[in-house]
């Protein structure tokens, strides 16, 4: 079984600790080099807008601070985007807007990007998946949408979240070998969100129990997660049933 950050029985998450947001902090890997190129050109792009799409736990965050930060731009959630807010969004001259899906308020996105255009406003948009797979209401937004240039970040690769992995173990100064990093990695899905989710567990753990973050303790820790994620694909399965007939008065064959 592979942990996921959103599985059932997932791992606790440990004592709050500040993520960095830094170009420096960034790991840089095939998987996201494109899109980190990028937004190291900025201003050099070849349109005012872009979009970065990628799953969830890929860095598109992390990317978009970094644009935030060397271009003086705002951020501001998808959700949060209103018609009358539009104005205001724009007003620093580079906006970020973070998680664009179908769903989002089309008449206030379709407005802002007229206006960022107008204005000549740089947009870093983020999103899960490119906008030309989305099923929007508004046929001239879609074709706004699909006109922006994209870039994708991929799932991390093995060398990506091995380093990632290191990093976040040292951000939180505990030293661990290389048979608690295979270990790991090879129990998690590839993905950033559930590499800090297995090391914010570990080190809650560690320090309940005052002890070294280990193997053994990544073995125990990981393992009542995966029975706790088992557990509950068994409870979903007897709920639903498996979908098969009973046989011949009632289930004996």
């Amino acid at each position: 079984m592979v942990l996921r950050p959103t599985d059932p029985g997932q791992l606790a998450l440990g004592l709050e600790h500040p993520e960095s947001f830094s170009r420096d902090d960034f790991l840089e890997s095939p998987s996201n080099a494109t899109a980190l190129g990028l937004v190291d050109r900025w201003p050099d792009w070849p349109a005012r807008g872009l979009v970065v799409a990628g799953p969830v736990g890929t860095g598109k965050s992390h990317l978009a601070a970094i644009w935030a930060e060397r271009a003086g731009a705002r951020v501001l959630p998808a959700a949060a985007l209103t018609e009358a807010g539009v104005p205001e969004a724009l007003s620093a001259g580079a906006l970020v807007i973070d998680d664009v899906a179908p769903g989002v308020d089309e008449v206030a996105l379709f407005h802002l990007l007229n206006l960022a255009r107008a204005q000549g406003t740089f947009l870093l948009l983020t999103a899960t998946t490119p906008p030309a797979g989305w099923t929007l209401r508004l046929p001239d937004l879609h074709s706004r949408l699909r006109a922006m240039p994209v870039v994708q970040i991929e799932v991390p690769d093995a060398a990506l979240l091995r380093a990632v992995l290191v990093k976040l173990f040292a951000d939180r100064q505990l030293a661990v070998d290389e048979g608690l990093l295979t270990y790991v990695e090879r129990r998690i899905e590839r993905s950033l969100a559930a590499a800090r989710a297995v090391v914010a567990a570990l080190d809650q753990e560690g320090l309940r129990r005052k002890r070294p973050v280990t193997r053994a303790l990544a073995v125990e820790v990981l393992g009542r997660a995966e029975a706790g994620g088992e557990a509950a694909e068994d409870d979903e399965h007897d709920e639903h049933g498996d979908g098969a007939p009973a046989g011949p008065g009632g289930g004996g064959a």
